[in-house]
């Protein structure tokens, strides 16, 4: 009996019959190609994250991740997971898809965000897709091929060791109960990322609750930390008039106004360049931080 809980997009048939992943999983076309982005920099939080995900993943339990908005949650699991590599890789509509990136095959991580009103008949889908979509890369990357009548593992995700559930707060009590028995039929671990509270709302499904074996609370960056980071991104020139006094004042001043939480520091470079470009300046200073910063909702 064909298997019936593969997504069909992904395969094709070579000249002999046999099936193989396709360069089409998404929208004809492919995603769009991925803005510039800094590179990412491992942070004490993100190296945390890490060896809380790695032992998830290795004893197959459920873990539980919070943390306020913007401290970098999804960055690091998206990171972790190669999901950026990821999602330009499988969208690609060529024949020859070229080799499947690297971080890919050593998270074997497939990641989920459900949207704001996902049903459960989305979830039941979705989930078996996103770790079916990773098994079969790797069997893709091993074989050259995929036949999930030859490699029934794959068919049923089981090469994907770990899945991550972004968004988790989004989940109503039918959602939660679909992820846990999706958890139970599969031998891989489940982190589920969240805000601040999570864990109390969850400590009221004891089923889902008692399977929780690790709990990790994101936390943002320290002063001293980001600035090490800031320091990093926007070095000081090295013929700065002063020494790198007014530099170093204005590293202080972001660090002093974002409190260490990584998306306002995104949104606050990007005023400040906007602000170097239509004044035509280069230098970093306590001025254009200022300057910046009154462009900015911050909240407090």
């Amino acid at each position: 009996m064909p298997p019936t809980d593969h997504p069909r997009s992904l395969l094709g048939k070579d000249d002999d019959g046999r099936r193989f992943l396709t360069g089409y999983f998404g929208e004809v076309g492919g995603a769009p190609p991925l803005p510039q982005r800094p590179p990412f920099q491992s942070t004490r939080e993100h190296r945390r994250f890490t060896e809380f995900a790695d032992t998830v993943r290795a004893h197959r339990y459920i873990g539980l991740c919070w943390g306020p908005p913007g401290v970098g949650k999804t960055l690091s699991a998206r990171h972790y997971a190669g999901t950026d590599e990821w999602e330009q890789w499988h969208s690609v509509f060529e024949e020859d898809l070229g080799p499947v990136p690297e971080r890919v095959l050593q998270a074997r991580t497939a990641f989920f965000t459900p949207t704001v009103a996902a049903t459960v008949r989305q979830i039941d889908q979705g989930l078996p897709r996103v770790c079916q979509q990773i098994s079969f890369a790797l069997d893709y990357a091993e074989f050259g091929a995929v036949d999930p009548y030859v490699h029934a593992e794959s068919r049923s995700s089981g090469r994907t060791e770990l899945l991550i559930i972004d968004e988790a707060d989004r989940l109503k009590t039918t959602g939660l109960e679909q992820v846990r028995d999706y958890f139970d039929r599969h031998h891989m671990g489940l982190i589920l990322i969240g805000m601040p509270g999570i864990e109390k709302r969850l400590a009221r499904y004891p089923q889902l609750y008692s399977r929780i074996g690790f709990a990790h609370e994101y936390r943002p960056l320290t002063p001293d930390e980001l600035t090490a980071v800031l320091s990093a991104r926007i070095p000081a020139g090295a013929d700065a008039a002063d020494g790198g006094i007014a530099h170093a004042t204005a590293i202080a001043a972001i660090v002093r106004t974002t409190g260490g939480n990584f998306r306002l520091v995104d949104r606050l470079l990007t005023q400040i360049e906007r602000v170097q470009a239509v004044n035509d300046l280069h230098a970093l200073t306590p001025e254009i931080v200022d300057a910046a910063r009154e462009a900015l909702l911050i909240g407090h």
